[in-house]
């Protein structure tokens, strides 16, 4: 089974891209939402935020406050990797464990993809640990525009997050393979399964290959 890493900025589709491979067929696993878990209340990962950030992001009935957190590390690169230092071993130890999981009960011709989708497996290095990846795309402007659309933060507060992470022009230089998200939805869906059936037919190939007799 062929372990395939998504990534891209902010804002530029890549959940969106993760929801089209999980209807082609593929397993998914998505980093944002076990960093969302990660930090619930009880969590490893919640006491330790908490004791760097400080009780003035914690809610009355003891969940973080994602927004008031953001706008913390997203206006300070300092606090931004001493929050990435604290929760990334928590995220990248259960993005294992699922993978693991997924690979003892998926058969070989069930399915022969994992995608998972993490914002920053570039930059903290991770997608070297993939067999392909994937970045979601789409011009600057469009990103700022979608970021806007998607959360309620200022222009100012927006461009901050968007600096935050790895140029995007950089970052299409990792890619194996480009997802032009900035049309509409059934052209992102083409561009995806094009990328599914080359990836499911090296995964199908690799697995007779490596079969006993073969």
């Amino acid at each position: 089974m062929l372990q395939i890493g998504l990534t891209g900025g902010i804002a530029c589709g890549k959940s969106n891209v993760l929801r089209h491979f999980d209807k082609l067929g593929a397993a998914t696993i998505d980093a944002d939402q076990i960093a969302r878990e990660i930090l619930f209340p009880g969590k490893p990962a919640y006491v330790e935020v908490v004791a760097e950030f400080g009780d003035s992001i914690v809610e009355p009935d003891k969940t973080i406050n994602r927004t008031r957190l953001g706008q913390i590390v997203f206006s300070d690169r300092n606090a931004l990797s001493r929050l990435n230092a604290l929760t990334h071993p928590h995220i990248i130890a259960e993005e294992r464990r699922r993978i693991d999981a997924l690979t003892e009960q998926i058969s070989s011709d069930s399915a022969y993809l994992v995608v998972v989708d993490a914002a920053l497996m570039i930059e903290v290095g991770t997608y070297k640990k993939y067999d392909a990846v994937i970045i979601a795309y789409c011009p600057p402007a469009i990103q700022l525009q979608r970021l806007l659309a998607r959360n309620a933060i200022s222009p100012e507060e927006a461009r901050q997050r968007i600096q935050s992470q790895m140029p995007l022009l950089e970052k299409v230089r990792y890619a194996d393979f480009v997802v032009d998200t900035t049309g509409p939805v059934p052209e992102t869906f083409e561009q995806v399964r094009h990328i599914y059936l080359e990836l499911a037919d090296r995964s199908i190939r690799g697995s007779r290959q490596g079969s006993p007799g073969s």
